[in-house]
């Protein structure tokens, strides 16, 4: 009789493998329940930008034109940088939360998976999911001071935006896996991450606004070229820019683009992680 042990890779069945899948992601979820750390920075930070840097930057949100003061555009600095805000939680625990893996890899837990009949493409995504659910509860958080920020969030766009967020922490989960697996240290980890994560989101128009009005050649007269492009280019743009629409309704880009782009970077990071993750 064939034991699940030594049945061959690719020949369980789809319970096993769904079994299995749930299993690594239960795991992953209890990791992180269980590290008040995290938990910790995924309720400091929010409350730091949102208190902090959205009211007091506010009263520099604004212009005068014709003798009258007005916002730069028609929110409050506090409305504009709650969608970032959450972008922002996610972006750290997502890439935080494959720490895991360097830590499974040090003890072994890793290698006893790898030679487990569960074929590899079905751990990764048990692993990406894990860290994935945990980053889209640290988004919820934020959504918590929805009406702190004076932020009406309609019922009808709370779906949409959880399948943002977690399009946002899966694919970011993924890149997260793919850091993991070429840096070998935890150290070597946390400075390379945030070497990742800092200027994805400081170069997503996250703290200032690209003004709408303006043409494409206008825009390059007001911002130097190089930042435009960066900007232009940073998948984080899309994803900011799509919370921003569904929560706030602003954008600045066309609203079909968030969809599209953070479809593809999921899509694009799980598949750059699977290859990463064979080679283990």
């Amino acid at each position: 009789m064939t034991t699940a042990r030594t049945m061959p890779k690719g020949k369980l069945p789809l319970t096993a493998l769904f079994g299995g899948v749930y299993a690594i992601w239960l795991r992953e979820v209890k990791r992180a329940v269980r590290d008040r750390g995290q938990l910790i920075g995924g309720l400091s930070r929010p409350l730091l930008w949102v208190i902090v840097l959205g009211i007091g930057l506010n009263p520099y949100f604004r212009g005068e034109v014709y003798g009258q003061v007005r916002f730069v555009i028609p929110y409050t600095y506090l409305q504009f940088i709650f969608p970032a805000v959450i972008v922002l939680n996610i972006m750290y625990t997502s890439v935080q939360s494959a720490v895991s893996l360097i830590w499974d890899r040090e003890f072994g837990f890793l290698r006893e998976v790898l030679v487990s009949p569960m074929p590899r493409p079905f751990v990764l995504l048990g692993k990406v999911l894990g860290g994935a659910t945990v980053a889209m509860v640290h988004g919820c958080l934020v959504l918590v001071l929805a009406r702190f920020a004076d932020v009406a969030i309609a019922p009808s766009s709370i779906a949409y935006g959880l399948f943002l967020m977690f399009l946002l922490a899966f694919g970011l989960t993924s890149l997260g896996i793919i850091i993991a697996s070429r840096v070998r240290s935890f150290e070597g980890f946390g400075v390379f991450s945030n070497a990742v994560i800092l200027p994805l989101y400081f170069l997503s128009s996250s703290i200032f606004p690209l003004d709408p009005a303006l043409s494409r050649a206008q825009t390059l007269v007001v911002y130097p070229e190089w930042l435009v492009m960066l900007i232009e280019f940073n998948p984080i743009t899309y994803a900011v820019d799509a919370l921003r629409g569904n929560f706030i309704g602003f954008h600045q880009f066309a609203p079909h683009l968030g969809i599209i782009v953070l479809t593809s970077v999921a899509v694009g990071f799980f598949l750059l992680a699977l290859l990463e993750f064979r080679k283990r």
